[in-house]
C-alpha cells in the first residue's frame, strides 16, 4: 500500500469507474486497474463489486474508504505544514447551510481571488456531523454553532475562533398571534433540519422549555432553509433561523418575525492544525466578521 495507489482507490470509488478514474489522475485505465488489483490482493479482500457499467464498493472497500480518505488528508496537510512556502493544495472547509447562504459568498470570492493555487472543497452539514468530520480528518476546518458548555464537546480536541453573531429568528405564519413564551404557539410543527443542526437543538429546547415540553408538538424535518421557510408561509409550521437568513428569504412570501436569542458562529479545526491556507482562510474571514475583536474573544 502506498498514497498513489490509495489516491487511486480514491479516485475509481468517488467515480465508480476505472476509466473516468484515469482520466482524471492521467494515466492509462490498465495502471488504474493493476494498482487497484494489487492493493486488493496485499489487504486480501475485494473492495469493489465489478460490472460492465460501474465499479461499486463492497462493504469491506466502504470502511476502508474511510480510512484512505482519512491517510490522503494528513499526508496533504503533512505537505503542506512541512514546506510552508505559501497557500497551496486543497482546502476542505465544512459549513452549517445558513453560514453558505449568508456570510460566505464574499470571503470566498475573496480568497480565491488572493490564492487561486488554492483548492476549495465546500460542504455542508449540520454541526455534529461537522465536528465528526473534523475529528475524523475528512475535512479540514468547520463553521460551526456551539453553544457554550455542551457536554458532547471536548474542547481540548478542537481550536474555534468566534467569527459571525447570529441573531436567530422565530418565523411564524403569517396571521399567527404575537408570541411570548412556547405555551402561546398555536401552530403544532417546527420545520428543522435533521438531529445534530445546533439551532434545532436550541429550538426545541426553547419550545420544551427545559422540561416542560408540550406533547402535541412535532418535529418536521426539511432539507433547507427555502422549505423551510414555505412551510412557515404556508401555515403549516414554525421555523427559528439566523436573521441573516431570513433576509435573502422575505421575497417568498410574508412571515411573522420575532427575536428569539443570539449564537456565534465559530471556524473551527482540529486543535494545532495550521498550514499556510487555512492560516489565509481564516484572516479573510476574520475580515468580514460582525464580532469586535474576534481573535481575542476564544
Amino acid at each position: 500500500m502506498d498514497i498513489v495507489a490509495l489516491a487511486m482507490f480514491r479516485a475509481v470509488a468517488r467515480e465508480q469507474s476505472i476509466t473516468r478514474a484515469a482520466e482524471l489522475l492521467g494515466r492509462v485505465p490498465s495502471n488504474v486497474t493493476t494498482r487497484i488489483q494489487q492493493l486488493e490482493a496485499e489487504i486480501g479482500v475485494p473492495l469493489f463489486q465489478r460490472d460492465r457499467k460501474r465499479m461499486a464498493l463492497t462493504s469491506e472497500g466502504r470502511t476502508y474508504l474511510g480510512y484512505a480518505e482519512r491517510i490522503l488528508n494528513l499526508a496533504e496537510e503533512a505537505q503542506q505544514v512541512i514546506n510552508p512556502a505559501g497557500p497551496a493544495g486543497t482546502l476542505r472547509v465544512g459549513s452549517m447551510e445558513s453560514t453558505v447562504a449568508s456570510r460566505l459568498p464574499l470571503p470566498l470570492a475573496g480568497y480565491n481571488k488572493q490564492w487561486p493555487q488554492v483548492t476549495l472543497d465546500l460542504s455542508t452539514a449540520p454541526t455534529r456531523q461537522l465536528i465528526d468530520a473534523l475529528l475524523s480528518h475528512r475535512i479540514d476546518c468547520a463553521l460551526i454553532a456551539v453553544p457554550t458548555g455542551e457536554w458532547w464537546l471536548d474542547e481540548a480536541e478542537l481550536d474555534k475562533f468566534p467569527l459571525f453573531r447570529e441573531e436567530l429568528m422565530l418565523l411564524l405564519p403569517p396571521d399567527h398571534p404575537s408570541v411570548h413564551q412556547a405555551e402561546d404557539i398555536k401552530t403544532k410543527a417546527l420545520a428543522a433540519f435533521a438531529l445534530g443542526c445546533t439551532y434545532r437543538m436550541l429550538a426545541e429546547e426553547w419550545l420544551t422549555s427545559y422540561g416542560t415540553r408540550r406533547a402535541d408538538f412535532a418535529v418536521q424535518e426539511v432539507h433547507s432553509y427555502h422549505a423551510m421557510f414555505a412551510c412557515t408561509a404556508a401555515g403549516s409550521c414554525i421555523s427559528i433561523m439566523p436573521r441573516s437568513v431570513v433576509d435573502l428569504m422575505r421575497h417568498l412570501g410574508p412571515v411573522k418575525e420575532q427575536p428569539l436569542m443570539k449564537v456565534d458562529t465559530y471556524l473551527a479545526c482540529r486543535s494545532g492544525f495550521n498550514t499556510p491556507a487555512f492560516s489565509e482562510f481564516h484572516k479573510t474571514l476574520s475580515a468580514f466578521s460582525n464580532i469586535e475583536d474576534p481573535d481575542h474573544e476564544r
